[in-house]
Protein backbone atom coordinates (compact mmCIF):
# COMPACT_ATOMS: atom_id res chain seq x y z
CA UNK A 1 0.00 0.00 0.00
CA UNK A 2 1.16 3.50 -0.85
CA UNK A 3 -0.06 6.64 0.94
CA UNK A 4 -0.38 9.64 -1.39
CA UNK A 5 -1.28 13.08 -0.09
CA UNK A 6 -2.45 15.58 -0.91
CA UNK A 7 -4.44 14.59 -3.98
CA UNK A 8 -7.03 16.63 -5.87
CA UNK A 9 -10.20 14.99 -7.15
CA UNK A 10 -10.44 15.88 -10.86
CA UNK A 11 -12.70 13.28 -12.50
CA UNK A 12 -15.32 10.71 -11.52
CA UNK A 13 -17.04 7.93 -13.45
CA UNK A 14 -19.66 5.60 -11.94
CA UNK A 15 -18.79 1.91 -11.82
CA UNK A 16 -21.55 -0.52 -10.96
CA UNK A 17 -24.11 0.42 -8.34
CA UNK A 18 -21.92 1.95 -5.66
CA UNK A 19 -18.32 2.30 -6.86
CA UNK A 20 -16.54 4.94 -8.92
CA UNK A 21 -13.40 5.13 -11.00
CA UNK A 22 -11.83 8.37 -9.85
CA UNK A 23 -8.89 10.36 -11.16
CA UNK A 24 -6.73 12.35 -8.82
CA UNK A 25 -3.99 14.91 -9.46
CA UNK A 26 -0.91 14.49 -7.26
CA UNK A 27 2.56 15.99 -7.21
CA UNK A 28 4.66 12.83 -7.03
CA UNK A 29 2.60 10.52 -9.24
CA UNK A 30 0.84 13.03 -11.47
CA UNK A 31 -2.57 11.86 -12.59
CA UNK A 32 -3.73 8.74 -10.74
CA UNK A 33 -6.75 6.62 -11.71
CA UNK A 34 -8.21 4.34 -9.06
CA UNK A 35 -11.25 2.23 -8.23
CA UNK A 36 -13.04 3.43 -5.11
CA UNK A 37 -15.43 0.96 -3.54
CA UNK A 38 -18.49 2.73 -2.17
CA UNK A 39 -17.54 5.96 -3.89
CA UNK A 40 -21.19 6.72 -4.64
CA UNK A 41 -22.36 5.86 -1.17
CA UNK A 42 -23.57 8.27 1.50
CA UNK A 43 -20.24 8.28 3.36
CA UNK A 44 -17.87 8.88 0.45
CA UNK A 45 -20.02 10.93 -1.93
CA UNK A 46 -19.28 14.22 -0.09
CA UNK A 47 -15.57 13.36 -0.02
CA UNK A 48 -15.36 12.54 -3.72
CA UNK A 49 -16.40 15.92 -5.06
CA UNK A 50 -14.45 17.63 -7.84
CA UNK A 51 -11.84 19.97 -6.39
CA UNK A 52 -11.67 18.35 -2.95
CA UNK A 53 -8.33 17.61 -1.30
CA UNK A 54 -7.91 14.03 -0.14
CA UNK A 55 -5.33 11.48 0.93
CA UNK A 56 -5.14 8.13 -0.84
CA UNK A 57 -4.12 4.67 0.27
CA UNK A 58 -3.36 2.94 -3.04
CA UNK A 59 -3.13 -0.78 -3.58
CA UNK A 60 -2.02 -2.09 -6.97
CA UNK A 61 -1.90 -5.81 -7.69
CA UNK A 62 -0.07 -5.40 -11.00
CA UNK A 63 1.01 -2.56 -13.30
CA UNK A 64 -1.71 -3.57 -15.78
CA UNK A 65 -4.54 -3.38 -13.25
CA UNK A 66 -6.39 -0.33 -12.00
CA UNK A 67 -5.33 0.63 -8.50
CA UNK A 68 -7.73 0.33 -5.59
CA UNK A 69 -7.98 3.44 -3.42
CA UNK A 70 -9.14 4.13 0.10
CA UNK A 71 -9.92 7.85 0.28
CA UNK A 72 -9.53 10.10 3.33
CA UNK A 73 -10.82 13.70 3.37
CA UNK A 74 -8.36 16.56 3.80
CA UNK A 75 -10.42 19.53 2.70
CA UNK A 76 -13.72 20.36 1.04
CA UNK A 77 -13.76 22.79 -1.87
CA UNK A 78 -16.48 25.34 -1.10
CA UNK A 79 -16.54 27.01 -4.51
CA UNK A 80 -20.33 26.60 -4.63
CA UNK A 81 -20.55 29.25 -1.92
CA UNK A 82 -18.93 31.87 -4.16
CA UNK A 83 -20.98 31.91 -7.33
CA UNK A 84 -20.67 30.84 -10.97
CA UNK A 85 -17.12 32.07 -11.59
CA UNK A 86 -15.71 29.97 -8.74
CA UNK A 87 -17.64 26.91 -9.91
CA UNK A 88 -16.52 27.47 -13.50
CA UNK A 89 -12.90 27.67 -12.33
CA UNK A 90 -13.17 24.32 -10.53
CA UNK A 91 -14.81 22.74 -13.57
CA UNK A 92 -12.15 24.01 -15.95
CA UNK A 93 -9.18 23.13 -13.75
CA UNK A 94 -10.46 19.59 -13.27
CA UNK A 95 -11.15 19.16 -16.98
CA UNK A 96 -7.79 20.66 -17.97
CA UNK A 97 -5.77 18.38 -15.73
CA UNK A 98 -7.72 15.23 -16.59
CA UNK A 99 -7.55 15.99 -20.32
CA UNK A 100 -3.97 17.16 -20.75
CA UNK A 101 -1.83 15.30 -18.23
CA UNK A 102 -0.59 11.74 -18.51
CA UNK A 103 -1.13 9.20 -15.79
CA UNK A 104 1.88 8.30 -13.70
CA UNK A 105 4.02 11.31 -14.65
CA UNK A 106 5.09 13.36 -11.64
CA UNK A 107 3.96 16.99 -11.72
CA UNK A 108 6.04 18.81 -9.09
CA UNK A 109 5.77 22.11 -10.96
CA UNK A 110 2.16 21.99 -12.06
CA UNK A 111 0.56 20.50 -8.96
CA UNK A 112 1.13 23.56 -6.71
CA UNK A 113 -0.35 25.82 -9.39
CA UNK A 114 -3.47 23.68 -9.74
CA UNK A 115 -3.72 23.34 -5.96
CA UNK A 116 -3.47 27.10 -5.45
CA UNK A 117 -6.16 27.84 -8.02
CA UNK A 118 -8.53 25.23 -6.61
CA UNK A 119 -7.92 26.96 -3.28
CA UNK A 120 -8.64 30.35 -4.83
CA UNK A 121 -11.98 29.05 -6.11
CA UNK A 122 -12.79 27.66 -2.66
CA UNK A 123 -12.02 31.06 -1.10
CA UNK A 124 -13.95 33.08 -3.68
CA UNK A 125 -10.87 34.95 -4.92
CA UNK A 126 -11.36 37.99 -7.15
CA UNK A 127 -10.89 37.82 -10.92
CA UNK A 128 -7.91 40.19 -10.60
CA UNK A 129 -6.14 37.47 -8.59
CA UNK A 130 -7.47 34.41 -10.42
CA UNK A 131 -6.82 35.71 -13.95
CA UNK A 132 -3.03 36.16 -13.74
CA UNK A 133 -2.64 32.89 -11.81
CA UNK A 134 -4.63 31.04 -14.46
CA UNK A 135 -2.51 32.51 -17.25
CA UNK A 136 0.66 31.42 -15.45
CA UNK A 137 -0.74 27.93 -14.96
CA UNK A 138 -1.60 27.63 -18.64
CA UNK A 139 1.86 28.86 -19.62
CA UNK A 140 3.43 26.26 -17.31
CA UNK A 141 1.20 23.56 -18.79
CA UNK A 142 2.22 24.53 -22.33
CA UNK A 143 5.87 24.31 -21.26
CA UNK A 144 5.28 20.90 -19.67
CA UNK A 145 3.79 19.71 -22.96
CA UNK A 146 6.82 20.94 -24.94
CA UNK A 147 5.01 24.01 -26.26
CA UNK A 148 6.55 26.68 -24.04
CA UNK A 149 6.72 30.34 -24.96
CA UNK A 150 9.97 32.31 -24.98
CA UNK A 151 9.23 35.63 -23.30
CA UNK A 152 12.83 36.61 -22.60
CA UNK A 153 13.84 38.40 -25.80
CA UNK A 154 12.53 39.76 -29.09
CA UNK A 155 12.33 37.27 -31.96
CA UNK A 156 13.19 40.01 -34.46
CA UNK A 157 15.89 42.06 -32.74
CA UNK A 158 17.05 40.10 -29.70
CA UNK A 159 16.11 43.01 -27.44
CA UNK A 160 15.14 42.13 -23.87
CA UNK A 161 13.24 45.32 -23.03
CA UNK A 162 9.88 46.80 -24.05
CA UNK A 163 8.49 43.41 -25.07
CA UNK A 164 4.86 43.88 -26.04
CA UNK A 165 3.79 41.03 -28.34
CA UNK A 166 4.18 37.30 -28.96
CA UNK A 167 4.54 35.77 -32.39
CA UNK A 168 1.97 32.99 -32.95
CA UNK A 169 4.43 31.31 -35.32
CA UNK A 170 7.63 31.29 -33.29
CA UNK A 171 6.00 31.45 -29.81
CA UNK A 172 8.59 34.09 -28.95
CA UNK A 173 8.18 37.62 -27.65
CA UNK A 174 8.43 40.62 -29.97
CA UNK A 175 9.41 44.14 -28.91
CA UNK A 176 7.03 47.04 -29.31
CA UNK A 177 9.10 48.75 -31.98
CA UNK A 178 9.53 45.64 -34.09
CA UNK A 179 5.97 44.47 -33.61
CA UNK A 180 3.85 47.58 -34.06
CA UNK A 181 3.70 47.36 -37.89
CA UNK A 182 2.44 43.75 -37.53
CA UNK A 183 0.33 44.21 -34.42
CA UNK A 184 -2.82 42.81 -36.04
CA UNK A 185 -1.06 39.47 -36.63
CA UNK A 186 0.60 39.25 -33.21
CA UNK A 187 -0.68 38.40 -29.74
CA UNK A 188 -0.46 40.99 -26.98
CA UNK A 189 1.93 40.23 -24.13
CA UNK A 190 0.52 41.43 -20.79
CA UNK A 191 3.02 43.29 -18.65
CA UNK A 192 2.28 41.23 -15.53
CA UNK A 193 4.02 38.27 -17.20
CA UNK A 194 7.15 40.40 -17.33
CA UNK A 195 6.89 41.45 -13.70
CA UNK A 196 5.78 44.95 -14.66
CA UNK A 197 2.59 46.91 -14.15
CA UNK A 198 -0.75 45.82 -12.74
CA UNK A 199 -2.92 42.88 -13.68
CA UNK A 200 -5.93 44.96 -14.67
CA UNK A 201 -8.91 43.70 -16.70
CA UNK A 202 -7.30 44.51 -20.06
CA UNK A 203 -4.03 42.77 -19.16
CA UNK A 204 -5.89 39.69 -17.89
CA UNK A 205 -7.91 39.53 -21.11
CA UNK A 206 -4.68 39.78 -23.15
CA UNK A 207 -3.07 37.02 -21.08
CA UNK A 208 -6.02 34.67 -21.46
CA UNK A 209 -6.15 35.37 -25.19
CA UNK A 210 -2.43 34.59 -25.43
CA UNK A 211 -2.54 31.22 -23.69
CA UNK A 212 -5.91 30.41 -25.21
CA UNK A 213 -4.53 30.78 -28.72
CA UNK A 214 -1.90 28.09 -28.18
CA UNK A 215 -4.16 25.80 -26.16
CA UNK A 216 -6.79 25.89 -28.90
CA UNK A 217 -4.28 25.37 -31.68
CA UNK A 218 -2.00 22.79 -30.10
CA UNK A 219 -3.73 21.08 -27.17
CA UNK A 220 -7.53 21.32 -26.95
CA UNK A 221 -8.17 20.60 -30.60
CA UNK A 222 -9.35 17.04 -31.13
CA UNK A 223 -11.63 14.67 -29.24
CA UNK A 224 -14.69 14.95 -27.04
CA UNK A 225 -12.73 15.58 -23.83
CA UNK A 226 -10.68 18.35 -25.43
CA UNK A 227 -13.77 20.07 -26.81
CA UNK A 228 -15.51 19.84 -23.46
CA UNK A 229 -12.46 21.33 -21.77
CA UNK A 230 -12.37 24.20 -24.27
CA UNK A 231 -16.07 24.88 -23.68
CA UNK A 232 -15.40 24.99 -19.92
CA UNK A 233 -12.57 27.45 -20.53
CA UNK A 234 -14.72 29.71 -22.70
CA UNK A 235 -17.35 29.89 -19.98
CA UNK A 236 -14.75 30.68 -17.33
CA UNK A 237 -13.07 33.36 -19.45
CA UNK A 238 -16.41 35.04 -20.12
CA UNK A 239 -17.08 35.18 -16.36
CA UNK A 240 -13.61 36.47 -15.50
CA UNK A 241 -13.54 39.19 -18.14
CA UNK A 242 -17.12 40.45 -18.25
Amino acid sequence: MIRVEPALVVALAPHGEHAVVARFLTADQGLVAAYVQGGRGRKLRPVLQIGNRVALDLVTKSPQQLAFATVHPLGTNMAMMHGPAALALVDYLASLSATCLNEGEAQPRLFPLFDALFGAAAAGALATDVGPALVRLELALLAELGLGLDLTSCAATGATSDLAFVSPKSRQAVSRGAGEPWAAKLLRLPVFLLGEGESNAAAIADGLALTGHFLAREVLRDGVAAKRCWTARERLVSLLTR
